[in-house]
């Protein structure tokens, strides 16, 4: 892990970019040392882009006496495009614009190569972060697209607990992997969401094999999250990780 730049928020908050190889990320470090990490999970829109987004939570946590990190998934940002993920993402555009169901076969080309590259990559991010002085675990994940959570839940035991948005296309096979994940969880569902099949989100809630699990619905849209949905998931956070 090499840092890049860094910078003391108004609040006290120190961010810091970091590369790992040709992987770029954020780290947030509040002012108590050492502090447990909540890995920032985001959909596939690059860090710059979703840089407002993910520095408000970050913030928010570090209020929290959490760390923050992030990191940008493959394909997005400045790294190299996929060409067979971008023609999956251009095929369920069509199908969308038509009024059209989207096939397995375009969810499964569109996340699939996603999971089998991001999450070991989270994973030797988290061996970095590990080893720094002032992150001292446990570890939570929070975000981003759902089956990269469900994965991660799944191989990676230094993950204690986790906040899931059911808000993005679901593989089948990812169905039966949610069966195998045992931390606790807290699942955000926008009821309303256009583009998430609430079925299959209530489905795929349902076949999680975790003891303690939470579904947290609420009216709107998928980006109309309610602040307090956000301040519940961040208490349930505080409550495993603390």
């Amino acid at each position: 892990m090499r840092f890049t730049s860094e910078q003391r928020l108004d609040d006290g908050v120190l961010e810091r970019e970091f590369t790992l190889g040709e992987i770029p990320g954020i780290l947030w470090t509040p002012g108590s040392a050492p502090a447990p990490l909540i890995l920032l999970g985001h959909p596939p829109l690059g860090l710059r882009k979703m840089y407002p987004r993910l520095a408000a939570r970050a913030r928010q946590a570090a209020a929290d006496g959490f760390a923050t990190a992030t990191i940008e998934l493959p394909g997005s940002g400045d790294r190299p495009r996929w060409p067979a993920v971008e023609q999956a993402r251009a095929d369920l555009r069509r199908a969308m614009e038509a009024g059209e169901r989207v096939s397995d076969e375009i969810v499964d080309a569109l996340v699939l190569p996603l999971v089998e590259k991001a999450v070991p990559e989270w994973q030797m991010a988290l061996d970095a972060l590990l080893s720094l002085p002032e992150i001292g675990g446990p570890v939570g994940y929070s975000g981003g697209v759902i089956s990269v959570g469900i994965r991660l839940a799944v191989v990676e035991p230094r993950i204690s607990a986790a906040v899931l948005f059911a808000g993005s296309f679901v593989p089948r096979v990812m169905f039966e992997e949610a069966r195998k994940v045992t931390i606790p969880l807290h699942v955000l569902l926008q009821w309303d969401d256009e583009g998430n099949d609430r079925q299959a989100a209530l489905d795929l809630f349902d076949a999680f094999g975790s003891g303690e699990k939470s579904l947290h619905a609420n009216l709107g849209g998928h980006t109309g999250v309610p602040q307090f949905a956000a301040d519940t998931a961040a208490q349930f956070l505080t409550r495993h990780l603390r």
